[in-house]
Protein backbone atom coordinates (compact mmCIF):
# COMPACT_ATOMS: atom_id res chain seq x y z
CA UNK A 1 0.00 0.00 0.00
CA UNK A 2 1.84 3.39 -0.96
CA UNK A 3 0.51 7.01 1.11
CA UNK A 4 -1.96 7.86 -1.77
CA UNK A 5 -4.04 4.74 -1.67
CA UNK A 6 -4.15 4.67 2.12
CA UNK A 7 -5.20 8.28 2.06
CA UNK A 8 -7.57 7.76 -0.81
CA UNK A 9 -9.36 4.99 1.29
CA UNK A 10 -9.24 6.35 5.01
CA UNK A 11 -10.26 9.60 3.33
CA UNK A 12 -7.52 11.38 5.12
CA UNK A 13 -5.37 14.69 4.63
CA UNK A 14 -1.78 14.59 3.65
CA UNK A 15 -0.02 16.42 7.09
CA UNK A 16 3.37 15.30 6.28
CA UNK A 17 4.04 13.72 3.08
CA UNK A 18 6.60 10.64 2.85
CA UNK A 19 6.24 9.77 -1.16
CA UNK A 20 8.28 6.82 -0.84
CA UNK A 21 6.68 4.93 1.98
CA UNK A 22 5.30 1.42 1.41
CA UNK A 23 3.34 -0.67 3.85
CA UNK A 24 2.77 -4.04 3.93
CA UNK A 25 0.24 -4.42 6.90
CA UNK A 26 -1.74 -2.14 9.56
CA UNK A 27 -1.37 -2.21 13.23
CA UNK A 28 -4.13 -0.06 15.20
CA UNK A 29 -3.56 0.70 18.81
CA UNK A 30 -3.82 3.90 21.01
CA UNK A 31 -1.25 2.31 23.97
CA UNK A 32 2.23 3.23 22.75
CA UNK A 33 3.87 0.50 25.18
CA UNK A 34 2.11 -2.00 22.96
CA UNK A 35 3.09 -0.41 19.19
CA UNK A 36 6.16 -0.67 20.45
CA UNK A 37 6.49 -4.47 21.70
CA UNK A 38 3.84 -5.63 18.69
CA UNK A 39 3.66 -3.32 15.50
CA UNK A 40 6.20 -3.89 12.72
CA UNK A 41 8.09 -1.21 10.89
CA UNK A 42 6.16 -2.14 7.43
CA UNK A 43 2.71 -1.02 8.81
CA UNK A 44 0.93 1.64 8.91
CA UNK A 45 0.18 3.23 12.35
CA UNK A 46 -4.01 3.51 13.43
CA UNK A 47 -4.39 5.08 16.18
CA UNK A 48 -5.83 8.60 18.21
CA UNK A 49 -2.52 9.80 19.55
CA UNK A 50 -1.53 12.90 18.19
CA UNK A 51 1.30 13.79 19.99
CA UNK A 52 4.95 14.05 20.07
CA UNK A 53 5.14 10.50 21.69
CA UNK A 54 3.56 8.87 18.96
CA UNK A 55 6.83 9.88 16.32
CA UNK A 56 9.56 8.54 18.83
CA UNK A 57 8.05 5.21 18.91
CA UNK A 58 7.25 5.12 15.46
CA UNK A 59 10.60 6.06 14.63
CA UNK A 60 12.05 3.54 17.48
CA UNK A 61 9.89 0.64 15.62
CA UNK A 62 10.59 2.21 11.48
CA UNK A 63 6.59 3.03 11.14
CA UNK A 64 6.38 5.28 8.26
CA UNK A 65 3.01 6.00 8.14
CA UNK A 66 0.58 7.46 11.04
CA UNK A 67 -3.22 8.13 10.31
CA UNK A 68 -4.64 9.82 13.06
CA UNK A 69 -8.05 9.18 13.12
CA UNK A 70 -11.03 11.03 14.70
CA UNK A 71 -9.78 14.48 12.75
CA UNK A 72 -8.03 15.17 15.89
CA UNK A 73 -5.64 17.95 15.33
CA UNK A 74 -2.04 17.78 14.77
CA UNK A 75 0.08 19.86 17.09
CA UNK A 76 2.97 21.50 15.43
CA UNK A 77 5.42 19.95 17.44
CA UNK A 78 4.16 16.38 16.15
CA UNK A 79 4.52 17.98 12.80
CA UNK A 80 7.88 18.88 12.49
CA UNK A 81 9.70 15.77 14.38
CA UNK A 82 7.67 13.90 11.70
CA UNK A 83 8.97 15.95 9.00
CA UNK A 84 12.50 15.59 11.01
CA UNK A 85 12.12 11.45 11.45
CA UNK A 86 10.12 11.18 7.98
CA UNK A 87 7.26 9.83 9.21
CA UNK A 88 4.14 10.49 7.49
CA UNK A 89 0.96 11.57 9.20
CA UNK A 90 -2.82 11.37 7.81
CA UNK A 91 -5.82 13.03 9.05
CA UNK A 92 -8.85 10.82 8.94
CA UNK A 93 -12.46 11.92 9.90
CA UNK A 94 -12.75 8.08 10.09
CA UNK A 95 -12.60 6.05 13.50
CA UNK A 96 -10.03 3.56 14.03
CA UNK A 97 -12.21 0.96 13.40
CA UNK A 98 -13.34 2.02 9.48
CA UNK A 99 -9.65 3.12 9.15
CA UNK A 100 -8.77 -0.40 9.49
CA UNK A 101 -11.39 -1.86 8.21
CA UNK A 102 -10.82 0.62 4.67
CA UNK A 103 -6.99 -0.50 5.39
CA UNK A 104 -7.93 -4.00 5.09
CA UNK A 105 -10.44 -3.73 2.09
CA UNK A 106 -6.84 -2.23 0.57
CA UNK A 107 -4.47 -4.90 1.84
CA UNK A 108 -7.37 -7.54 -0.09
CA UNK A 109 -7.32 -6.05 -3.51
Amino acid sequence: MNLAAIAEKTRSSVIVDNPGAEVTDAYASDLLSDVMGHCTGASVLITIQNHLNTIAVCTLVGVEVIVICHGRPIPPDMKEAAEREGVAILSSPLSQFSASVALAELAHQ
